[in-house]
C-alpha cells in the first residue's frame, strides 16, 4: 500500500502539475495537428499515395511531438530543483520511473486520441471495426517511445543543449519500435489479415518489454550524481 500511495503521489503530482500549466500537451497537440494539416495539403485529397504514407505521417506527428513533450517534462523538473528535492524523497528510483513513464505515456496519449481523429477526417481514411487492434498498436509503440525516452530526457536534462541531445540519443535506439509501429499500421489500415500484422506485433512488443526492463534497472544510476 504504502508502494501504491507513493506512485501515486508522483504520478498526480505531475498530472496536476500539466493541468495547471498545459504547456507540454498545447506544444506536443499544436505540433502534431500542424504537420497533419500541412500533409494533407501535399498529396490529393483521397488519392492512393495519401493513404499509403498516412501511417508514416501519423507516426511522424506522434514521435516529434512526444520528443518535444519529453524535453520539456525533465527540463521542468530541473527549475527550481524539483528534481532534487524527489531524489531526497524515501521513494525508490525504479518506482519514479514508472511513475515518470506512465505519465509521459498518458500525456501523449491524449495528443494522439485528439489527433487521431482529424487525421481519419483529412486523408479519409476507413478504419472500420479495425479500431481496438489501432488503439493496441497506438498505446504499445507510445509505451515503448515512452519509456526510452523517459530515460533519456533525464540524461539529457543536465546538458547544455538538452533540445538537440534527446532526439540524437532517442531516435537511433526507437528505430525498431517506430519501424514496428509504422509497418503494423499500413498492414492494419491497408486491410491486411491480423497474420500478416502479427510479426511486427510482435516485435513490437517484445522490444517496450526488453526496453522498459533495461531502462527500469538502469534509472536508479542515471539520476544519480
Amino acid at each position: 500500500m504504502q508502494t501504491l500511495t507513493q506512485f501515486y503521489t508522483i504520478l498526480h503530482k505531475d498530472l496536476l502539475q500539466e493541468l495547471r500549466s498545459k504547456e507540454i500537451i498545447t506544444a506536443m497537440l499544436v505540433f502534431s495537428l500542424t504537420v497533419v494539416v500541412i500533409f494533407n495539403f501535399v498529396f490529393d485529397p483521397g488519392s492512393a499515395e495519401m493513404r499509403t504514407t498516412a501511417p508514416g505521417i501519423l507516426w511522424v506527428a506522434f514521435i516529434f511531438a512526444g520528443n518535444l513533450g519529453l524535453s520539456r517534462a525533465f527540463a521542468r523538473e530541473q527549475e527550481n530543483s524539483m528534481m532534487q528535492g524527489l531524489l531526497l524523497c524515501p521513494v525508490d528510483r525504479s518506482l519514479l520511473f514508472t511513475a515518470k513513464v506512465i505519465g509521459n505515456i498518458l500525456f501523449i496519449g491524449l495528443v494522439e486520441i485528439i489527433t487521431l481523429p482529424v487525421m481519419i477526417i483529412f486523408f479519409d481514411l476507413a478504419i472500420g471495426r479495425a479500431w481496438p487492434l489501432l488503439l493496441a498498436i497506438l498505446f504499445l509503440g507510445t509505451a515503448g517511445f515512452a519509456t526510452v525516452g523517459t530515460i533519456f530526457s533525464a540524461i539529457s536534462a543536465n546538458t547544455r543543449s538538452r533540445e538537440v541531445m534527446l532526439p540524437i540519443m532517442l531516435f537511433p535506439v526507437t528505430v525498431p519500435i517506430i519501424l514496428a509501429a509504422i509497418k503494423s499500421t499500413s498492414y492494419l489500415l491497408a486491410g491486411r489479415e491480423t497474420a500478416d500484422i502479427w510479426p511486427w506485433l510482435r516485435l513490437l512488443i517484445g522490444f517496450d518489454v526488453l526496453y522498459f526492463f533495461v531502462c527500469f534497472l538502469l534509472y536508479e544510476y542515471v539520476v544519480e550524481e
